[in-house]
């Protein structure tokens, strides 16, 4: 699983003009499921998330994460983060998880993001054209990929 984390004061997103989910203070996740990940990597990922240290204590430093601050998330799927560009500029997307197992896993790790501490996860609607709006906060973006923690790589992946 890929995943772009980033601190926001604020986000939401649009499906059709309407606002079908937004958040506070916390994290705008947008989450791509490659193809073969399973629930332990969703597990695994979730608790990386939800303990993310990138919220100032009382002394100024990144030393909090989403329970401490109440934080909440908006989890927005993005399968274009399984693109994999290593041969042309068109990129190719067969990294991708097929869509019915995917949007599982993907509410899979949004439940785990609940069961590891985070009050408050909204979604998009999975497989939808989606409007993402952000007031990024710092910014603090990073980037996470199971594969890197579990020290092995997709076939043909970047």
């Amino acid at each position: 699983m890929r995943a772009v984390v980033q601190r926001v004061s604020s986000a939401k997103v649009d499906v059709g003009g309407k606002t079908v989910g937004a958040c506070g203070q916390g994290f705008l996740v947008l989450l791509g499921v490659m193809r073969g990940d399973d629930r332990a990597e969703a597990e695994l990922l979730a608790k990386k998330v939800a303990n993310l240290r990138v919220f100032e204590d009382a002394d100024g430093k990144m030393n909090l994460a989403l329970p401490d601050v109440g934080g909440e998330v908006l989890c927005v799927s993005q399968f274009t983060l399984c693109a994999d560009i290593k041969k042309g500029n068109r990129p190719s997307f067969v990294l991708s998880e097929e869509p019915d197992r995917a949007a599982a896993l993907y509410a899979y790790f949004c439940d785990e993001l609940c069961r590891n501490g985070v009050s408050r996860v909204e979604q998009g609607v999975f497989g939808a054209d989606m409007a993402v709006s952000l007031v990024n906060d710092g910014p603090v973006t990073i980037c996470m990929d199971t594969d890197l923690w579990l020290n092995r790589a997709k076939e043909g992946g970047v």
